[in-house]
């Protein structure tokens, strides 16, 4: 089980499929070269149980800049300030930009445990490939944030329903509107509390727009990279899912209206297949979709459990309607470092509305997904996958 697992996490860090010809791999900078500058007006903290996702951020940020003639800076932590950046910055202009997502828990031992960290840092790494934007060393990366967070650890909630949520976010800086591979850049990382994704503490499922008028990403393109620009355009998709009463988008590819992902989440179906089998099914990481590190980890967690079939396969929507149909569905849910697991309750599609039955069983997979996976961001259940902060 251990090979097959070391197996599966390398298909998640696979790098690129071919090269794009970047210049970019000079010396990164060392975490070892850290410069601190503590910030002498803290700001209170707020209490836990009235935060809201992405709204309220630390006392310090964590930057690294790079210039193509003089490299890597040192990183620094600093007091958080806003940026000054160029007008013709070219993150500004071509997107020239990329991001992750991750969290810091506190846990029932005190101590401050990062999620399957490295996971994000090949992510972001791959991400900076495909954008022409410099390349870095992923563990000094990793320490460089890890030591962001003991510096603001009295930021990490004092709660079991709380994270302290970590935006690494990398951009070109380069002050030219040519279209081309910039020259300067910024890494750049800010901090700050969240709360549950459920307000009630409960699992509320989405209602889901399925529309193959609106596509999120295609072969050949960049669904499988954490870029900005995947992100601003679905806005809209999302605004008309709420104009037709519903919360979040499924998205369809192709004219076998492939099944990607749910809202910004990876989707999973847990079903009982036409053999008769249980049976845990996720899209495939076919350059379309994003490879989630929670979408990961329940196809780990899944696997070591051996309890039902698990397969990574595309899934069209004339499959899911007629599995339906048939009374074959037991369980449709998102998921994603925000909520973990996201139950689905609807579907609307071509006008039709279809029920499916995932709060009627349970649901007891997502239920058992979530309890599992908190169990270990929070330090109730020891495994590899939690790296200590402090």
């Amino acid at each position: 089980m251990a090979a097959l697992r070391t197996a599966l996490n390398g298909r998640l860090l696979q790098t690129l499929p071919f090269s794009f010809g970047s210049l970019r791999f000079a010396s990164s900078f060392k975490a070892a070269d850290l410069v601190i500058e503590r910030n002498t007006a803290c700001k209170p903290r707020p209490d836990p149980s009235t935060l809201v996702f992405g709204k309220q951020f630390s006392d310090h940020m964590l930057t690294i800049t790079w210039s193509e003639k003089d490299g890597w800076d040192a990183p620094q932590i600093k007091p958080f300030q806003n940026l000054s950046l160029h007008p013709a910055s070219s993150a500004l202009h071509y997107s020239i930009e990329l991001f992750e997502g991750m969290k810091a828990f506190r846990g029932v031992d005190n101590h401050i445990r990062l999620f399957r960290p490295m996971l994000n840092m090949a992510r972001m790494h791959r991400s900076a490939e495909r954008s022409c934007l410099p390349l870095f060393d992923k563990g000094e990366l990793l320490e460089c944030i890890r030591k962001l967070v003991e510096v603001d650890q009295e930021w990490v909630p004092y709660s079991l329903d709380a994270s302290l949520y970590v935006r690494p976010t990398f951009i070109g800086t380069e002050p030219s509107l040519g279209v081309s591979r910039p020259g300067k850049a910024m890494i750049f990382v800010i901090v700050g509390p969240v709360g549950p994704y459920f307000a009630t503490g409960s699992f509320n499922p989405v209602s889901l727009l399925a529309d193959p008028s609106f596509v999120r990403a295609w072969k050949g393109g960049v669904g499988a990279y954490k870029m900005g620009g995947n992100y601003g355009p679905t806005i809209a998709v999302q605004n008309e899912a709420v104009k037709r009463g519903c919360q979040q988008v499924l998205w369809l590819y192709g004219e076998q209206e492939e099944i990607t992902e749910v809202g910004t989440m990876n989707l999973f179906i847990y079903w009982t297949n036409e053999k008769g089998e249980r049976e845990l099914v996720t899209p495939p990481l076919d350059g379309i979709i994003l490879p989630g590190v929670t979408r990961q980890s329940l196809l780990d967690l899944a696997r070591d459990w051996g309890e039902f079939k698990v397969t990574e396969r595309a899934v069209v929507m004339k499959e899911l309607l007629e599995a339906l149909d048939a009374g074959r569905i037991l369980e449709v849910f998102g998921a994603g470092t925000a909520c973990v697991v996201c139950p689905v309750g609807s579907l609307l599609y071509k006008g039709e509305m279809h029920q499916i039955p995932t709060m009627q069983n349970g649901p007891d997979l997502a239920k058992r997904f979530y309890k599992e996976l908190t169990d270990i961001q929070y330090g109730r259940k020891p495994r590899d996958w939690a790296h200590l902060v402090v």
